[in-house]
């Protein structure tokens, strides 16, 4: 009798043997592997690089920063004894970008393009603190450079400027903030065409995949150099960065 509907022995090894074998490779993209961690940084910190060479330039490029040189602060806050008059400080708190930092309490906020805050000096905006927060991939600034080596890339990107006509690193430091955050501070001398000789404090950190950059700028010319008493004022005010 023949046999109806039942496929023979080899065809049945046949589908077996199609059933275990691979299936041909598809044109698609390859997944990255993440027992490899050099290119996932190396496209990290070519995206933070790129953060740090448009966010922290900002001294150049727009309005420098805050605090009244000894004589301007004693008009301001009336005192005449002939030393430094203090310089009356408050906090700032963003809850919405996730930052704090001192602030002299008769500086008001500005708006800039570019800049989350901005605070100047009544009647000269040459004189501010800045704040630029953006998104990065880091969890830590770590994970781009040491504090020379970020110092380093900023100076250039400053000396690439036409209206820079020099840039000196005076020191850099790592500070510990909240929650044994790293908090990277870099101090500068830059003398632009735009905005005369100035001293440039910068603090920078990494929070919850945003980068968040402090910029203080103050005039430091020859005439007029940078005393002692604003130096600690600009000082705490650097110190006092940190996330909330």
């Amino acid at each position: 009798m023949p046999l109806v509907c039942c496929p023979r022995r080899g065809s049945r090894l046949n589908l077996a043997d199609r059933a275990h074998r691979r299936p041909p490779p598809r044109t698609i993209a390859p997944k990255c592997d993440i027992s490899s961690p050099g290119p996932l940084l190396t496209r990290r910190a070519v995206s933070v690089g790129s953060m740090l060479l448009t966010a922290i330039p900002l001294p150049a490029s727009s309005p420098q920063f805050l605090v009244a040189s000894a004589s301007e602060t004693e008009a301001e806050v009336g005192g005449g004894g002939g030393g430094a008059a203090v310089l009356e400080l408050e906090r700032y708190t963003d809850q919405d970008q996730g930052f704090t930092l001192l602030k002299p309490a008769s500086w008001l906020k500005v708006e800039k393009a570019g800049a989350t805050a901005l605070f100047q000096q009544d009647g000269k905006g040459s004189n501010n603190i800045g704040v630029v927060v953006n998104p990065v991939r880091l969890s830590s600034l770590k994970d781009f450079g040491t504090p020379e080596f970020v110092a380093d890339r900023l100076l250039q990107a400053e000396k690439k400027k036409e209206s820079t006509k020099s840039a000196e690193v005076i020191s850099t430091g790592e500070r510990s903030g909240r929650d044994g955050l790293t908090v990277y501070e870099i101090e500068y001398s830059l003398d632009s065409t735009r905005g005369g000789m100035k001293r440039i404090f910068s603090a920078a950190f990494v929070a919850s995949r945003k980068l968040y950059l402090l910029n203080v700028a103050y005039s430091d010319t020859v005439e007029k150099p940078l005393d002692n008493h604003t130096r600690l004022v600009l000082e705490e005010i650097l110190h006092s960065f940190d996330t909330v």
